[in-house]
């Protein structure tokens, strides 16, 4: 399976900068793949504005955090990809998985050789990744690119304090809040406290912040903001408005709301 089935076409902006560098070897394959007709005009590197472009850089961008926050503890456990690969092939389809898989290990040798080199080098370099996204993504979309991680990061049942921290230094480079993040990490929850912090809130807030926050969630987790990312990726972001749902209603019925 080519790189043209998963990701593949324009590149849109990760063709530039240091996603750019590190997407290198993979623009170069692609470039290998394209017609001659489709290299002459540049598509295989172009196209950031349309829907392909956008759509490729998010899911080469969501690749390249991710590495970040799998290999946060500096080992790469075969249970660990194998979670990898069910989240891709759940998520994007089997042709997900093979291209995945290849990119990660490539990036995972990258990481290795940059913090050789410097101690955390790749850390600096995910952080300049991270600003990259944030002048060059929608709020929502990162957003959800940020879900996508955590639900790598709890694929295998448990979260470690490693992984959070990661996670935390991939949200601030991408300029989103640790309360952001703090949210997401407790959507799958079931108590009533975690239906607080999925709102963003506390157990003392009035009813009437209880419904504005809801209200400002419900905005910026639309599925709508990502569909122009694909289907697969708007499907994603409806399961989380669903979980947003949930734990607005267990505060409701806790609080005798409608």
């Amino acid at each position: 399976m080519g790189l043209g089935k998963w990701i593949g076409g324009a590149m849109g902006f990760v063709a530039l900068g240091p996603l750019g560098a590190l997407a290198g070897y993979f623009i170069g394959r692609l470039f290998d793949r394209a017609s001659e007709e489709e290299a002459a005009l540049g598509n295989a590197s172009a196209g950031g504005g349309s829907a392909e472009g956008q759509r490729n850089s998010f899911l080469f961008s969501l690749l390249v955090m991710a590495s970040y926050v799998i290999r946060a503890d500096r080992k790469i456990m075969h249970s660990e990809m194998e979670f990898v690969r069910q989240f891709l092939r759940t998520r994007f389809g089997e042709g997900a998985v093979i291209e995945g898989e290849q990119i990660l290990l490539h990036l995972f040798e990258e990481a290795k050789k940059m913090d050789a080199a410097v101690p955390e080098g790749y850390k600096k370099t995910i952080t300049d990744c991270g600003a990259q996204i944030a002048a060059n993504m929608s709020y929502e979309q990162r957003i959800q690119l940020l879900s996508f991680l955590v639900q790598i990061a709890q694929s295998d049942g448990h979260i470690c304090s490693d992984e959070v921290t990661a996670l935390r230094d991939v949200a601030l480079a991408m300029g989103l809040s640790t309360q952001e993040l703090d949210s997401l990490l407790h959507l799958r929850g079931d108590s009533l406290e975690e239906a607080y912090q999925v709102l963003e809130i506390t157990p003392s807030a009035t009813d009437e912040e209880v419904k504005a926050a809801y209200r400002r969630l419900a905005l910026k987790h639309h599925p709508d903001r990502v569909a122009a990312l694909g289907e697969d990726v708007r499907r994603a972001a409806e399961e989380k408005f669903q979980q947003i749902n949930n734990a607005k209603e267990k505060i409701y019925k806790a609080r005798g709301l409608k």
